[in-house]
């Protein structure tokens, strides 16, 4: 045991962690020449594509008679739960901060995390070759951070491998070896797993006490089932089988779990004959933040995406569903997300990993209805809220923000939070360049696209971190969409009352452009309760019926139009409109 060292690398977005990765891999051998490539590490094809990490990526390296098992994690708030899960399998951090914008956002909300756990932080000042390079100013700034000493930071430049080498020493010498006993029972912890066709489930976990062998009987705390342990082994590039993992190491498992149900992330593996006296305290729940509905195309594909969700569910513990029912799409569920982006490569990786399409409506937060009845409801969809004449007053969740970027952008960042209906809660000068701003804001006001908007006002410089603090009093709206007098329930929202008005008017505009013409008039109508606030109309598409009438009287041509008026009428009572998948991905475009 004391020849293992177990450590992640924590870092905010594009700080260079899987480059990092790549040359420690190289130093130590771990992958030939031949199968080298860049973010080696990140096997999804979206994950090449977007040059970001969305999953932890755990790999073992040899380093003089040392065993390293590196687990690199992503930088994206949206993918936090990832990086929570890897913390709890280590002993130890690299901290990587870019020499050319320093510490951020999400650098220091990684950090808490990893200290929280009783962490050894090994800081790494990375992009030392850039031009742009700030090294020593970075370096202050990481100083004040953790209150380490200047000398103690390795200065790098992962890409070139500069600087590099020392760190491999470092991990051996400042992180400790896993603390535990080879001879206690069995306790294991499950960070992560996959499922496989052929194989069923693999889930890869950490040894805290006792050891496990191929043939041992084992048992998953959480759900009470039994198995035999048909494979274990240690995680390289691809999976390489053993015949034991032991106290402290990190690996894999396969007992033949055919269905995804029987595995949970954070659970306990121990042996039936001679369990642990408890599980070890696993994760905390993940809370969910974005909610939006996923149905499938077809109706009749309802089971179908079922299974898939709950295959995926597997490899992303921090995604959540349940079955729910609308008027307009039929079945479906309802899913949590932890960010808008996740939302979107959650979609994308469930129709390039398992073939499926779905429809997704317009994302909305959770709100707490408290009723003239003194009772409290969960509202997830607008759908069900309370009739008005019920409602005492809504909740809606709050965030505390936490914003760092270029004294230049200071204004319009203010004035961005403002329109959000954001409270300054302080303000924070890291150096005479960097300011680090504190908001309250509502949750609902950054869901769709302030993220983007904070981005382009700061020219990519503000980071931006965020976790939720409770629940305030706000004065909602259900805001309606109807079309040809029928309420589309997959797209109405609840909205701040201020903020009705135009979000309907834009909205109404926006489908005028996306819905197709029909043979009747369709009027697109955005309704509070029964007062409408605003309204398009789609034109119709007109046949010439009085093309046939050349002369006479023109009586002739009037019966003719009349007639197809007449038409036209009962057309649109019995016409229904179809809402193509483009219009709901476009409400959250709205500018």
């Amino acid at each position: 045991m004391n020849r293992i060292r177990n450590f992640c690398i924590i870092a905010h977005i594009d700080h260079g962690k899987s480059t990092l990765a790549d040359r420690l891999l190289e130093l130590t051998s771990t992958l030939s020449a031949r199968d080298m490539e860049n973010q080696v590490l990140d096997d999804m094809d979206l994950e090449k594509e977007k040059g970001i990490t969305i999953k932890s990526h755990a790999i073992q390296m040899n380093y003089n008679g040392y065993r390293l098992n590196l687990i690199d994690t992503p930088g994206h708030v949206d993918f936090s739960y990832e990086v929570s899960r890897s913390i709890a399998a280590c002993e130890g951090a690299l901290l990587v901060v870019d020499a050319t914008q320093g510490v951020q956002a999400q650098t220091i909300s990684n950090l808490y995390m990893a200290i929280d756990h009783g962490l050894e932080i090994i800081p790494v000042l990375n992009k030392i070759d850039m031009d742009s390079a700030q090294p020593d100013v970075v370096a202050d700034e990481i100083c004040d951070l953790l209150g380490c000493d200047p000398d103690d930071i390795f200065r790098v430049s992962a890409r070139t491998g500069e600087g590099v080498p020392p760190i491999l020493d470092a991990i051996v010498e400042k992180i400790p070896a896993p603390s535990g006993d080879p001879d206690a029972p069995l306790q294991a912890l499950i960070f992560d797993s996959v499922f496989n066709s052929f194989r069923g489930v693999i889930a890869y976990f950490k040894v805290l006490n006792g050891s496990v062998r191929k043939g041992d009987k084992v048992k998953f705390v959480a759900t009470g089932m039994e198995y035999e342990v048909e494979e274990v082994g240690s995680l390289k590039m691809k999976l390489i089988p053993g015949t034991e993992v032991g106290c402290g190491d990190v690996g894999y498992i396969i007992t033949g779990i055919k269905s995804a149900v029987e595995v949970k992330v954070g659970d306990t593996v121990t042996h039936t004959a001679r369990p642990c006296d408890k599980a070890i305290a696993g994760f905390e729940e993940v809370k969910p933040m974005v909610f939006a509905g996923m149905y499938p195309v077809q109706a009749d594909k309802f089971e179908e995406l079922r299974s898939v969700l709950e295959k995926f569910q597997l490899n992303d513990a921090s995604f959540v569903y349940e079955p729910e029912s609308s008027l307009a799409l039929g079945s479906g569920f309802r899913c949590g997300f932890l960010g808008l982006l996740h939302l979107e490569i959650v979609q994308e990786r469930l129709f390039r990993e398992f073939d499926m399409d779905v429809i997704t409506t317009v994302p909305n937060v959770s709100y707490k209805v408290y009723t003239m009845q003194g009772e409290v409801i969960d509202v997830h969809n607008p759908s069900g809220l309370p009739a008005p004449t019920m409602i005492d007053h809504i909740e809606e969740p709050f965030i505390r923000a936490q914003i760092i970027s270029k004294t230049e952008f200071f204004g319009p960042i203010m004035k961005l939070c403002l329109d959000r209906r954001g409270t300054l809660i302080s303000q924070h000068y890291i150096t005479a360049e960097r300011v680090e701003l504190n908001y309250d804001m509502p949750l609902s006001e950054i869901v769709f696209d302030f993220y983007d908007k904070l981005k382009t006002i700061s020219k990519g410089y503000a980071s931006f971190d965020y976790h939720v603090n409770g629940y305030r009093p706000a004065k909602l709206v259900k805001l309606d969409i109807l079309l040809n007098g029928e309420p589309a329930d997959a797209l109405s929202t609840l909205i701040h009352e201020d903020n009705a008005y135009t979000f309907g008017r834009k909205m109404c505009e926006k489908l005028k452009d996306l819905i197709p013409r029909q043979q009747f008039d369709i009027p697109i109508q955005a309704a509070i309760g029964a007062k409408i606030i605003a309204r398009e109309t789609v034109k119709q598409v007109r046949k010439d019926v009085t093309a046939k009438c050349y002369g006479g009287d023109v009586t002739r041509k009037r019966k003719l139009l009349e007639k197809q008026k007449e038409g036209k009428k009962r057309m649109r009572q019995i016409g229904t409109v179809q809402v193509p998948q483009s219009a709901f991905m476009a409400v959250l475009k709205l500018d």
